[in-house]
C-alpha cells in the first residue's frame, strides 16, 4: 500500500502556517511600537490613526490596528488579521473602520505597509488647499527621502480627497485618485488626514516622517509670509 499522497501537502501547509504565525506576531510588535512613536511625535493622539501591513498575498492576509484604540497605549493584541474583505481572521475586536481604505492602497499600490496620520499641520492644510485638490510640494532636500526621488527638485503631488463616513464610498475615490496620480507618494483626506504608504514598513515609516515634516515646513513657510 502506497502512503497517502496528502502528507507532504500537509506538512508543507503546517510549515506555512507557522512562518505566517510568526510574521503576524512579528507585525503586531512593530506596528505597536510605531504607534506608540507616532503618538509621541503629536502625529495621531488619541484614538486617530491606522497602520496595517501585509502578512500574506494569497489570500490576501493583513495586519491592521484595532478600531477605537489610544495610540498612545497600542501593544501587541490590539492589532488584528483581516482577510481581503476586511473580516478578521485572528485576534479579538472590531478592525479599524478605515480597513477598506488600507485594501484598496494595497491592492492599487502593491503596498506592503500603509500609515495614516492625524498631526495638526497634515490636517490644515488639507483644508487650506482642498480648492486646488491637492498640494504641490518641491524644492526641497527631504523630498529625496521618498521611494525613487533623486532631487530636490522633484515636484510632489499630493491629491486631496473629501472625508466621508461611508467607507465603501470612500474606497472608491481613493482608488480613483490613486489611479489618477500614480506617481503620488501619499494622499489627504480633508479634515481628516494623510495615507502614506511603502513596500515594507520601514520605507512607509520613512515616508510618513519624511511628509510629515514637508507638511510642516510649508505650513509655517505660509504663516510666516502672511504675517
Amino acid at each position: 500500500m502506497t502512503a497517502p499522497a496528502s502528507a507532504p501537502a500537509t506538512a508543507a501547509k503546517s510549515e506555512l502556517n507557522s512562518a505566517e504565525a510568526t510574521l503576524f506576531a512579528e507585525l503586531t510588535t512593530r506596528l505597536a511600537e510605531l504607534g506608540r512613536n507616532f503618538y509621541g511625535r503629536g502625529w495621531l493622539l488619541g484614538t486617530s490613526g491606522n497602520f496595517s501591513a501585509v502578512v500574506r498575498r494569497k489570500p490576501l492576509r493583513l495586519a491592521v490596528t484595532q478600531s477605537g484604540v489610544d495610540k498612545g497605549m497600542l501593544v501587541p493584541h490590539h492589532i488584528l488579521q483581516v482577510d481581503e474583505n476586511g473580516t478578521v481572521v485572528d485576534g479579538s475586536g472590531e478592525p479599524s473602520v478605515e480597513t477598506a481604505l488600507h485594501l484598496a492602497i494595497v491592492r492599487l499600490r502593491g503596498a506592503a505597509a500603509v500609515l495614516h496620520t492625524h498631526s495638526v499641520w497634515n490636517t490644515l492644510l488639507s483644508e487650506v488647499h482642498a480648492a486646488k485638490g491637492g498640494i504641490s510640494i518641491e524644492g526641497y532636500e527631504m523630498l529625496k527621502g521618498l521611494e525613487g526621488v533623486r532631487t530636490h527638485e522633484h515636484r510632489e503631488w499630493l491629491p486631496i480627497i473629501e472625508n466621508s463616513q461611508d467607507m465603501a464610498a470612500l474606497a472608491g475615490v481613493m482608488e480613483e485618485t490613486l489611479a489618477r496620480f500614480p506617481r503620488a507618494h501619499g494622499l489627504l483626506l480633508r479634515g481628516h488626514g494623510l495615507y502614506t504608504w511603502g513596500s515594507d514598513l520601514a520605507e512607509a515609516k520613512r515616508h510618513v516622517e519624511i511628509l510629515e515634516f514637508l507638511l510642516e515646513v510649508v505650513g509655517r513657510m505660509r504663516n510666516s509670509v502672511e504675517r
